[in-house]
């Protein structure tokens, strides 16, 4: 049996690269270098059938801890809550006050980006607070 080594997370959106750029932004993720032979995404963009071009993007963790993100352009715009989502760990081991400063800090830059604010989920007696969220294109996310 094969075990699982790396996971890629896939977004479905109408705009890849804006998605994906803002996702670099959120997570300190960059843009991988270009296929061998193109200079830049661009020139490689360029060089394919129309309706392929804008149709992806990638942006992946520096380190290489974290998972690779792909962004695929569908037909269709977002109707209903997503079923999975990102959680961004900006509060880990904070609590009370502290932890929602630090939630609030993130959101604040966030709004910057493009993303917008939806609710705060204040701590009760099983979880911690957290922050739900949407990106530039509606993918909801929580900062927790």
């Amino acid at each position: 049996m094969t075990s699982v080594r790396q996971v890629q997370v896939t977004f479905d959106c109408a705009e890849p690269e804006r998605v994906a750029r803002f996702w670099c932004e959120v997570l300190g993720y960059v843009v991988p270098p270009p296929p061998p032979g193109f200079a830049t995404w661009a020139d490689y963009d360029r060089s394919l059938p129309p309706e392929r071009q804008g149709a992806g993007f990638v942006c992946q963790d520096p380190t290489g801890a974290g998972p690779r993100l792909y962004f695929q352009r569908v037909p269709e715009g977002k109707v209903v809550k997503n079923r999975v989502h990102l959680d961004v760990r900006v509060g880990t081991g904070l609590v009370g006050e502290e932890r929602l400063a630090a939630l609030e800090a993130e959101c604040a830059r966030l709004e910057v980006l493009g993303a917008k604010r939806l609710w705060l989920q204040e701590a009760d007696e099983y979880n911690e607070s957290c922050l739900t969220m949407q990106d530039v294109e509606g993918n909801e996310f929580c900062l927790d």
